[in-house]
């Protein structure tokens, strides 16, 4: 495929390609070259699984592997000792060690859910490095010669820098190394592009400067779109527990996937399915036509997620277990089940507690609260509420629902 082919393809859903033009420019001198392109990402682990979130920057290296270029991911297990602070409003919590590494272990295998782990021509096998290769083996005096090579004028030009220090918020002088390290990654690589989401652009063009300083052509930066959360407004993340892990359960992903708002699905289907662009003209001509209900694209959206992530049985039953639950009011066979205490009725509160539904008492209390809680069906918001145990019934609270029976009943398991 000739170079203005390839740039079509890999600038589509992008936000910002800089410098303008420098893609397609690199495209054309790797085809000249009789090159691949070498395409950088790096991964901070702080949380044991990635999300859709993460997916919308591998499916965009997905393009790049397809094209026959050679993917670089960077799993930053000393990035992920500072945590990136782009975005942030206050210092991040420091991990440990042996968490990023566990971590870091866990990535690794759910990347290869979305990109290709071996070699199959055109595709490359995927190049990937901890970025504590080359950091473990910095003596102090390399530290020092990386820290000289960009000023502390320009690092506090960074938008979330300069709020925290116009706010008096402090700043830890190694979340000042954040976009110094990210940028080395890319001088100890070699990358002709980096991807990253939008706030990640200053940490890309550090990397320019970086390689500029090293005798390197600079990377062209590439960002994407942020995804949003369950929440359609914050961006998805595990810390706010507004995530759709690749990993989650077929039932919790579909879930999940019918809890969005509905105007975040244009996004959705853009950035997380395989959907053509005439697939996608036809989800938008269903938003925007009156007659047809949103809860038909959700369903479409989450039965394509879940099967591209467990496969078109679980996608199936995923969507008709949820169908069962909270279109006909009904409980799926598959359903957990425990068995109530001999006793003749509970309190709510200890009733979702006991059952593994609410953490807490609070959380239950909150629940009734907020009407979240119901018996066959049935809402409870009364937290004097006590229910008899003498029958079986099924519990809901939320998205999750558990059937309760009677202990010396056939079927109930504590």
């Amino acid at each position: 495929m000739d170079a203005e082919a390839q740039f079509a393809i890999l600038s589509s859903g992008t936000e910002e390609i800089l410098p303008e033009g420098a893609l397609l420019e690199r495209l054309r001198l790797a085809a000249r070259e009789k090159r691949p392109l070498r395409v950088k990402q790096g991964f901070d682990p702080t949380a044991p699984d990635i999300h859709l979130g993460h997916t919308v920057g591998l499916r965009k290296l997905r393009q790049f592997q397809e094209l026959g270029h050679q993917v670089v991911l960077i799993v930053g297990d000393c990035t992920g000792l500072v945590g990136d602070p782009s975005g942030r409003s206050k210092t991040r919590p420091q991990l440990g060690e042996a968490e990023v590494e566990a971590n870091a272990r866990t990535y690794l295998d759910q990347f290869y859910r979305v990109i290709e782990r071996t070699q199959r021509p055109p595709l490359l096998p995927v190049e990937v490095h901890r970025n504590g290769e080359w950091f473990a083996a910095m003596r102090f005096i390399d530290v020092l010669r990386l820290m000289s090579q960009y000023t502390v004028a320009r690092l506090l030009e960074r938008d979330d820098f300069a709020k925290r220090h116009a706010a008096h918020q402090p700043i830890g002088v190694h979340e000042l190394l954040y976009p110094l390290m990210q940028g080395y990654d890319s001088v100890a690589i070699r990358a002709d592009v980096e991807l990253g989401a939008t706030e990640q652009k200053f940490n890309l063009l550090v990397g320019r400067v970086l390689q500029e300083q090293h005798g390197q052509p600079p990377q062209i930066a590439l960002t994407l779109p942020v995804l949003p959360g369950l929440d359609g407004v914050q961006r998805m993340s595990k810390s706010l527990a507004n995530y759709i892990g690749v990993t989650d359960p077929p039932g919790e992903m579909f879930g999940k996937v019918m809890s969005l708002p509905d105007g975040v699905m244009p996004l959705f289907w853009r950035l997380t399915t395989d959907a053509t662009p005439a697939e996608l003209a036809e989800v938008l001509a269903a938003l925007n036509d009156g007659r047809t209900n949103p809860m038909v694209v959700k369903k479409r959206l989450g039965r394509a997620l879940v099967a591209m992530y467990h496969g078109a049985p679980a996608a199936e039953r995923a969507q008709a277990d949820f169908e069962a639950q909270f279109a006909r009011g009904e409980a799926p066979e598959s359903l957990a089940t425990w068995a109530a205490p001999d006793a003749s009725e509970i309190g709510i509160k200890d009733l979702l507690v006991q059952a593994g539904l609410a953490k807490s008492g609070s959380d239950a209390w909150r629940a009734v609260d907020q009407g979240a809680v119901s018996v066959d069906g049935e809402k409870i918001t009364d937290r004097a509420h006590r229910q008899r145990l003498g029958r079986t019934f099924v519990l809901r609270l939320g998205r999750r629902m558990i059937r309760v029976r009677p202990a010396g009943e056939p079927g109930g398991k504590g």
